[in-house]
């Protein structure tokens, strides 16, 4: 309803609009302009906020300011607050896990995006401390991190060809445990037999994550070494099918039960015969089998198998209101180049019903949701987190902030598409930015009311990694 009234009140300022024939006549009149005043006057109905920002800061907080007040390093939009979680443990926190549920998280488990293995790697925080425990350290650029359906942790590895995936069964009693990445084994400290190297995913730069009830799961790899150089396609989209699906309703006991001992990889190529490659990246695909060797090498393969590429595929995640009506669509963020005014786009795919999906029968498409455009509107996006029951997709900035004019990160809300005739989101809103130049907004995520929204300001300029929680959402 809310979004009938407000289609309602665009269409009845249209047409005073039109009915204006001076506004015409002087060709004033911007349409693009006049919809963006909407959505902002229609903030409180369309995106939870009392209203959005109108640009991106440019500021750069200090230090000392910073240290002193850990929410000056963001502005928020209108009606919208900042609780600091933790400023304790590495200042380069990514993705973000709630545990035990959504519903009632009492702590985060969280990536650590160092890139020696000397330093953490996977950590638990406390949301009623902010205290910060060390899972896991040998990993290197942990950035994905997923609480499975079965009741286990999933984290994965921003590295080039070497990155892999992990399974944690019992994050809260096991700590100070390390990964010898040359043999995947775990040990010391407290329950290192907790853990697992997830061979049967292969090999990537991990980044984004989607997984189905029974273990079926959608990978997307990010590696700028990677992208499309010298007339290469760039980075595809993969998809694993267990090969003994989860079907319980209670968290496994052993990482012998998980769905990921076993499985086969595939790649998404866009075109239903010869007519693929470079050209069609949206459209109807087919999904394509990779070597079924255990710890492949995800990327090169793909490529010798023509499947499609995109310009660094980031961060993913499941449209929740398609899952609870049977269906499977996930949305991931191709983050860009601003230096060379290549502003990102937002992808999304769909694999039709969860139970094709899973049986790995239907036709995925991949269609367009968001384009970037300019410094100043959405510019290189990473991670992205569905807000429950409204269906607006948020959206995180990794920008070049010193490229032309200072600007900061931003955070993003974009509406679902409505009954219009595109395929794209129906107009976003900045909520939130940065006024740190030298930091970036990661691995958000809200809890089941949509109401606590977790994130980090990662490499921020008082050194110290930060989490806040941002609430005021209507």
């Amino acid at each position: 309803m809310r979004k009938r009234w407000g289609v309602v009140a665009l269409v009845a300022g249209a047409s005073l609009m039109v009915g204006s024939t001076a506004a015409f006549a002087g060709a004033a009149f911007d349409f693009g302009v006049f919809r963006d005043r909407q959505l902002s006057k229609l903030s409180p109905a369309l995106f939870g906020v009392e209203r959005p920002l109108p640009a991106s800061s440019a500021k750069q907080v200090t230090q000392a300011e910073a240290l002193a007040d850990p929410t000056v390093l963001a502005t928020l939009a209108k009606g919208l607050h900042a609780r600091v979680v933790t400023t304790q443990g590495p200042a380069i926190y990514d993705q973000i896990s709630l545990w035990p549920d959504d519903a009632h998280p009492s702590y985060l488990i969280v990536c650590n995006e160092s890139d020696t293995t000397d330093e953490p790697g996977l950590l638990r925080i406390k949301l009623s401390t902010g205290e910060v425990s060390t899972i896991v350290s040998g990993t290197i650029a942990c950035d994905p991190t997923r609480r499975t359906p079965w009741g286990t942790i999933v984290f994965g590895e921003e590295d080039g060809t070497s990155g892999r995936i992990y399974e944690l069964i019992d994050p809260l009693n096991t700590t100070g445990v390390t990964l010898d990445r040359d043999t995947g084994v775990f040990s010391g400290g407290t329950g290192a037999a907790n853990l697992a190297t997830r061979r049967a995913l292969g090999r990537a730069s991990f980044e984004g994550l989607g997984i189905l009830g029974d273990g079926t799961t959608y990978l997307d790899p990010d590696d700028d070494d990677f992208g499309p150089v010298n007339g290469e396609p760039g980075d595809p989209y993969f998809k694993f099918v267990p090969d003994h699906p989860f079907h319980g309703h209670t968290p496994i006991t052993s990482l012998s039960q998980s769905p990921y001992a076993s499985g086969q990889v595939y790649g998404l190529r866009i075109g239903l015969t010869s007519s693929y490659g470079q050209g069609r990246e949206f459209g109807f695909g087919k999904w394509i089998a990779l070597p079924s060797a255990p710890d492949g090498d995800l990327e090169n393969e793909g490529r010798a198998a023509g499947l499609t590429g995109y310009y660094r595929p980031e961060d993913a995640d499941l449209d929740p209101i398609a899952l609870r009506l049977g269906n499977v669509r996930l949305c991931s963020s191709d983050t860009g180049d601003e230096e060379n005014h290549l502003y990102g786009q937002i992808v999304c795919f769909t694999d039709g019903t969860v139970a094709e999906a899973e049986a790995n029968t239907a036709q995925p498409e991949l269609q367009p949701f968001v384009f970037g455009g300019t410094s100043q509107g959405i510019n290189m996006p990473d991670n992205v987190a569905f807000q429950p029951h409204t269906g607006n997709l948020v959206v995180h900035e990794d920008a070049e902030t010193t490229f032309e004019t200072p600007h900061n990160n931003d955070l993003w809300s974009c509406l679902p598409d409505g009954a219009d005739q595109d395929l794209l989101s129906d107009g976003c809103a900045r909520i939130a930015t940065l006024n740190d130049l030298t930091a970036e907004w990661t691995g958000g995520i809200f809890d089941a009311s949509g109401k606590n929204f977790y994130v980090s300001i990662q490499h921020n300029i008082s050194g110290k990694g930060t989490i806040i929680d941002i609430t005021g959402w209507k």
